[in-house]
């Protein structure tokens, strides 16, 4: 059984529609595929159509989820992912939209200071990279900044103008990983903490924190991730292990946004069985 529960469409950073998303999972033969885009759920009712009306008629099915951005008490960047959560519980709507704007703000900010430095960019020209109700990102920049000339590739607007230690970056508004947690649990979801160690994209959570991420609720950690060396999977592992958290792989899919290939890491059917059986509801979705 191939499990991928971490993939991204159009309705954030990624470039594949849900609805594409859903037939290239079910040609690649995914048995169970989780679309969690950045702090929205805008694409949940395309992908659900998707995988309704694919005329292979495949079991695939579908879990509805988020990635949702958090901030520990230093600033550093924390990405929970949210699975099977009632969509319809407003204080996570309410959180997910206040970091949606948050995130507009944010980008006005980057554009003024790539002006300041000679980049000569706009709103507009970010704006019109994204479907009107993705979540903005700084990917959607990098695509201006290729359409722009400027550099020639996302990998390479990343590597020089748009990573976490550039003199460009700024942060957004995003809530604190225990009131995350807190609100996915309270909406009948599972939470699972996303690449915690993916050093390579700057500074990473003190696995102190962890602790207090179990007590709030923490399910899970996902420990197979292609930004994840051998050695911070053993040690993310080990640290599931001793709290009796679940562990999971996923591929961070961002279509041809990124180099990860659908389901290049995967969650072990028994872990599957385990995280489902945590939600409040069943809400998988399948023909």
């Amino acid at each position: 059984m191939i499990i991928d529960l971490h993939t991204h469409s159009n309705a954030s950073d990624g470039t594949d529609s849900p609805a594409q998303l859903i037939d290239n999972a079910i040609s690649q033969g995914i048995d169970i595929l989780a679309l969690t885009d950045h702090d929205t759920i805008a694409g949940w009712e395309e992908a659900a159509q998707a995988l309704r009306e694919n005329p292979s008629k495949s079991p695939m099915r579908l879990v509805q989820g988020a990635e949702i951005s958090c901030q520990d008490s230093e600033g550093i960047s924390i990405h929970m992912l949210g699975l099977l959560f009632d969509p319809v519980y407003q204080p996570l709507h309410d959180a997910l939209a206040k970091t949606r704007e948050s995130r507009h703000t944010r980008m006005e900010r980057i554009i003024t200071r790539l002006n300041e430095a000679g980049i000569d960019i706009s709103l507009d020209e970010v704006l019109a990279q994204k479907r009107d109700d993705a979540t903005l990102g700084r990917p959607h920049l990098a695509d201006a900044l290729v359409a722009r000339g400027v550099v020639a590739s996302r990998d390479e607007a990343f590597a020089e103008l748009l990573h976490n230690r550039s003199k460009f970056y700024i942060n957004h508004y995003s809530p604190s990983p225990v009131e995350t947690i807190r609100l996915i649990k309270a909406a009948g979801g599972v939470a699972i903490i996303a690449h915690p160690l993916a050093t390579q994209r700057g500074r990473t959570m003190k696995l102190a924190l962890i602790e207090e991420l179990v007590a709030a609720g923490l399910d899970g950690i996902e420990v197979s991730h292609r930004d994840h060396s051998e050695e911070e999977r053993s040690t993310l592992l080990t640290i599931a292990l001793e709290n009796r958290l679940l562990v999971t792989g996923s591929s961070d899919y961002h279509g041809s946004g990124k180099l990860n290939r659908l389901a290049e890491f995967t969650t072990h059917p028994g872990q599957w069985e385990a995280l489902e059986a945590r939600a409040g509801k069943r809400r998988v979705i399948q023909r």
